[in-house]
């Protein structure tokens, strides 16, 4: 015969029969803990890194200094990103951000990628200037297409990007890789 099944309920009430509950002024209020603070389980975290990954949610990881910038998705391969950052993979096509605001250049290089993507184009040339006419001399654009590429919902059709060889553009363009 098997043991009689009791709820629960009835069993936390048991337990708890005796307690005497606090006085009103010596409760402390208990926050839920929220999400972003729960610690994942490593196991979980390493496969949402991947499903990201697969998926081109993961940000691309990046390296710049004043001159020079590249960013590469974890999985793009490095004799590929070398043919890269030498211009040794053909430009398909290019887009110049010369003279465009920020919220213009962005609009321009979204459409201009996506549409490039479609095409079936691998390889394009952006061109986003050095920053001389920018107030303080500094490349507003060129920041910002970093963001762009590699950390925004444009990085999903992202595998890498660097800044272009002197013959192309120098530190005043990237190439980047789209995915296929």
């Amino acid at each position: 015969m098997a043991p009689k099944s009791v709820p629960d309920e009835e069993l936390f009430l048991e337990e708890v029969a005796g307690v005497q509950p606090l006085e009103r002024r010596d409760r402390v209020p208990v926050r839920a803990p929220s999400a972003a603070k729960t610690p994942l389980d490593p196991d979980e975290e390493v496969r949402r890194a991947l499903d990201d990954l697969v998926a081109g949610h993961a940000p691309l990881d990046v390296s710049d200094t004043d001159e020079w910038v590249e960013g590469a998705a974890p999985d793009v391969d490095r004799r590929t990103l070398k043919k890269l950052r030498r211009g040794e993979l053909s430009v398909q096509a290019h887009l110049d951000l010369h003279g465009r605001s920020a919220d213009e250049a962005r609009e321009a290089t979204v459409k201009f990628l996506l549409g490039a993507r479609r095409a079936g184009k691998r390889v394009v040339l952006v061109v986003h200037g050095r920053g001389r006419h920018s107030e303080g001399g500094v490349p507003v654009l060129k920041t910002k297409l970093v963001r762009w590429l590699g950390r925004s919902g444009l990085s999903r059709h992202v595998l890498a990007f660097t800044s272009a060889r002197p013959a192309d553009g120098g530190a005043g363009a990237m190439y980047v890789l789209l995915r296929p």
